[in-house]
C-alpha cells in the first residue's frame, strides 16, 4: 500500500506542477480568450489577513501573457508603499511564449521611485516597478509580492476585470477577518460571469474563471456600472493609528468630524479681522460666502499633500493661513473655517470626482470610496457646492469634474448622501452667431460671437488664460474642417457672476467654398459642423449611456458675392425623438443667406435596442450639418 500511495503522491504532484507550468505557455490558453485580446490573465490570486484592528498583510500572485504591445498595461507588477504600507516581499520571472523563463527580477531590481507627481508638495507614498522591455511578443509574467500594512480602514475591492481587450482565465479573492472586526462587503454585477463563492461572518472567497476580453462599445455607461466587484470594509478599523467605528455612512460622517476635522479649524486673528471686514457690509449669507470663496482663491493655490493619515484627514486651517496653499482637504476646510468666522455653515463633502459620474454606494460607506473634498453649503430648498481646489471656477459652479453624483455630506451628528448639482440638458447652452462675407473666389471673412453657459462654459473658460499661439492653435483644432483657417483677433469676457463665456473671434479662410466651373459650393453651417456618427456594431451588448444634454443654437448669416445668385439650397429639415432633436432653416433676403440651426441632446439611458435607431439620429444631424448650398455666377 505505501508504494500505490508514493505513486499516488507523485501522480498528484508531477500534475500539480504540469498545471503550473501550463501557466505560462501560450498554447494553453483557451482560444476564446485570445480572440480579440490584447493580454490574458492567467492567475490572479489575492490574499488579505487581517490579523488585527492594526494589522493586515496582502499577498498577490498574478501570471499575465501579454500578446501584443497594447496588452503591457494588463502586467500590473508593481506596488506601493510607504511607512505605513511594507512590500516584504516581491518578485518577478518573465517567460518566453513556450513557458521557458528567460529573466528574473528580484526586489532589488524593481524601479523604486515616487508614486506621486510633480503637483504633490511632500509624500511619503512610493512604488517599486518592474522595469522590462520585450524584445518579442507574446511573453508572460509572474508577479508576486508580499504586503503588511496597519490600515484597516480601507480593504481592497476585489475588480477581477480592470480593463478592455483582456481574457480573464482565473481571478481569485480571499479575505480573512481573524479579529472579527464586522466584515461588511457589497456585490455588485456578479450575475454574468462563472464565478464561485463561500463567504462567512468573517471571511469572503471569491472565484472568477473564463471572463471573455470586453470591447468598448461607444456611449457605454461607466465600467464601474457593469464590471463585477465586490467591495469590502471593516465596522471597526484603524487608519494609521486613528481608530473608528463605522457600519453605515452616519457612523463614518461622525468619525470624519469627530477624528479628522475637529479641532483643526483655527485661523490667524489677522484673517479673522480680514474677512470679518471684507464681509461687514453683507447680510446675506450668500453673499458672505462669495466674498470669502473669492478671499480664498485670490490669497491659496493647490498643492497636494499625500503622507500617512494626511492623505485622508486634511492639514489644519491655521496652516493653510500661513503657508497660503493646500490640496482638496486642506482648501475645503480652510474655506469652512472661514465661513465659520463670518457666520456661514457649511460641509465637508467626500465625493468620486472625474470625468465619469461615479456615486458613493449610497447603502455601503468604506473609506476606498471618494477621490476628492467639495464644499456645500445649505441654503433655503437648496444648495451651493464649491470647489475650493479652483482659482477659476465661478462661485456655486463645480462643472463636470463633481457634478451629478452621489457625495458624503459631513455634518455633525448628521452625515448623509446627497447629490450634487445636476446641469439640466437645456442650461448646458452654446449660441453661436455669425455675420460671413463670402467672396467669388470661395474665401471668406467672418466676425463670430459665441456664448455658452452651463457645462459648455466649463469647456471654454479656460482658453483666456492660454497664450496667444495656443489660442490660435485652440481654433484651428476646433474649426479643423475650415481650410487654411487664419484667426485675425479675438477677445474675450468672463462673466463669472452669470457664469457665461463670451467669445468674439475675427477669421478668414481661402478655399472654403468649392469653385466648380461658374458656380461656388459651400456648407452653410461653417462654425458648428457635427459629423460625429457613434459606431457602428453587429451586435449591441452595453445599454446606451447619455450622460449629459446639451443645447446648440447657431444664426450664421453669410453675404453672397456680388455677381452669384442661389441656384440651390438644401431642403429645411427637422427631426424630434426621444434623445432629443434637430433642425435647421434657410432664409434669404437680397444678398443674405441666413442659417438657423439648433441641436438639442437629452441626457439618458437607453436599452442596447436604441442603438441602431440613435445612431441613424446621429447620421441625420451629420448629412444635414454638411448639406450644401450652390450658387450660380449670373456675369
Amino acid at each position: 500500500m505505501k508504494y500505490i500511495s508514493a505513486a499516488i503522491f507523485l501522480f498528484i504532484t508531477i500534475a500539480g506542477f504540469s498545471q503550473s507550468e501550463d501557466l505560462y505557455k501560450l498554447e494553453s490558453i483557451p482560444v476564446e480568450l485570445k480572440t480579440k485580446a490584447n493580454a490574458v490573465v492567467r492567475l490572479n490570486d489575492v490574499s488579505v489577513v487581517i490579523t488585527s484592528k492594526d494589522e493586515l498583510s496582502i499577498k498577490e500572485k498574478r501570471i499575465v501573457t501579454v500578446l501584443n504591445e497594447k496588452g503591457n498595461s494588463a502586467i500590473g507588477a508593481y506596488a506601493s508603499y510607504d511607512k505605513y504600507n511594507k512590500i516584504k516581499k516581491i518578485e518577478a520571472r518573465i517567460f518566453d511564449e513556450s513557458g521557458e523563463e528567460i529573466k528574473k527580477f528580484k526586489k532589488r531590481d524593481f524601479i523604486d521611485r515616487s508614486a506621486v507627481d510633480g503637483g504633490t508638495l511632500y509624500s511619503d507614498s512610493r512604488v517599486l516597478l518592474m522595469g522590462y522591455t520585450p524584445a518579442t511578443y507574446p511573453y508572460t509574467v509572474e508577479f508576486y509580492y508580499e504586503l503588511e500594512s496597519s490600515n484597516t480602514a480601507a480593504i481592497p475591492t476585489w475588480r477581477p476585470i480592470t480593463g478592455y481587450y483582456v481574457g480573464v482565465e482565473k481571478d481569485i479573492y480571499n479575505l480573512q477577518d481573524n479579529e472579527d472586526l464586522g466584515l461588511r462587503f457589497k456585490e455588485k454585477n456578479l450575475q454574468d460571469y462563472n464565478i464561485t463563492k463561500s463567504n462567512s461572518s468573517t471571511s469572503l472567497s471569491y472565484t472568477l474563471e473564463n471572463a471573455l476580453p470586453i470591447a468598448p462599445e461607444d456611449l457605454s455607461p461607466s465600467y464601474y456600472n457593469y464590471y463585477p466587484q465586490v467591495l469590502v470594509a471593516m465596522e471597526n478599523f484603524s487608519f494609521y493609528g486613528v481608530e473608528g467605528k463605522a457600519k453605515n455612512w452616519l457612523e463614518f460622517g461622525d468619525w470624519i468630524n469627530d477624528a479628522l476635522l475637529k479641532g483643526r479649524s483655527e485661523v490667524t486673528e489677522e484673517t479673522k479681522q480680514e474677512v470679518l471686514g471684507i464681509t461687514a457690509n453683507l447680510d446675506d449669507p450668500i453673499e458672505k460666502a462669495k466674498a470669502v470663496f473669492q478671499f480664498v482663491q485670490e490669497n491659496t493655490r493647490y498643492i497636494s499633500v499625500q503622507v500617512g493619515i494626511g492623505g485622508v484627514q486634511p492639514i489644519p486651517a491655521l496652516e493653510v493661513d500661513q503657508l497660503k496653499y493646500g490640496d482638496c482637504k486642506g482648501l475645503t476646510n480652510y474655506t469652512k473655517s472661514l465661513l465659520e468666522v463670518v457666520g456661514v455653515t457649511s460641509y465637508y463633502c467626500i465625493v468620486e470626482a472625474g470625468r465619469e459620474i461615479i456615486d458613493l454606494e449610497d447603502d455601503f460607506a468604506s473609506l476606498e470610496q471618494g477621490n476628492h473634498i467639495i464644499l456645500a453649503i445649505p441654503t433655503d430648498g437648496d444648495t451651493v457646492w464649491l470647489d475650493c481646489t479652483s482659482q477659476l471656477h465661478p462661485f456655486n459652479f463645480i462643472g463636470d469634474f463633481t457634478d451629478n453624483r452621489n457625495v458624503l455630506v459631513v455634518k455633525p451628528s448628521g452625515s448623509e448622501i446627497v447629490k450634487t448639482q445636476l446641469y439640466v440638458d437645456s442650461s448646458n447652452y452654446q449660441l453661436t452667431t455669425a455675420d460671413i462675407k463670402l467672396k467669388a473666389d470661395g474665401s471668406f471673412a467672418s466676425k463670430i460671437n459665441r456664448k455658452t453657459r452651463g457645462l459648455q462654459y466649463d469647456d471654454r473658460f479656460y482658453i483666456e488664460r492660454r497664450a496667444n499661439d495656443k489660442v490660435n492653435e485652440y481654433y484651428k483644432y476646433h474649426w479643423s474642417y475650415i481650410n487654411n483657417l487664419e484667426i485675425l483677433g479675438y477677445k474675450f469676457h468672463n462673466n463669472k457672476v452669470d457664469v457665461e463665456f463670451t467669445e468674439d473671434v475675427d477669421v478668414e479662410a481661402s478655399a472654403y467654398a468649392s469653385v466648380s466651373g461658374d458656380r461656388l459650393l459651400f456648407k452653410p453651417n461653417v462654425f458648428n459642423q457635427n459629423s460625429y456618427v457613434p459606431t457602428r456594431y453587429r451586435s449591441r451588448k452595453m445599454p446606451i449611456d447619455i450622460s449629459r444634454g446639451y443645447l446648440d443654437e447657431d444664426v450664421f448669416k453669410v453675404e453672397i458675392p456680388e455677381g452669384f445668385e442661389i441656384e440651390a439650397l438644401p431642403e429645411n429639415i427637422e427631426i424630434k425623438n426621444k434623445f432629443g432633436e434637430y433642425h435647421f432653416e434657410i432664409s434669404t433676403s437680397d444678398n443674405i443667406i441666413t442659417y438657423k440651426r439648433k441641436l438639442f441632446l437629452k441626457k439618458g439611458q437607453y436599452p442596447n435596442t436604441d442603438y441602431k435607431n440613435y445612431r441613424d439620429f446621429r447620421k441625420q444631424i451629420s448629412k444635414a450639418d454638411n448639406s450644401k448650398i450652390v450658387l450660380k455666377s449670373i456675369k
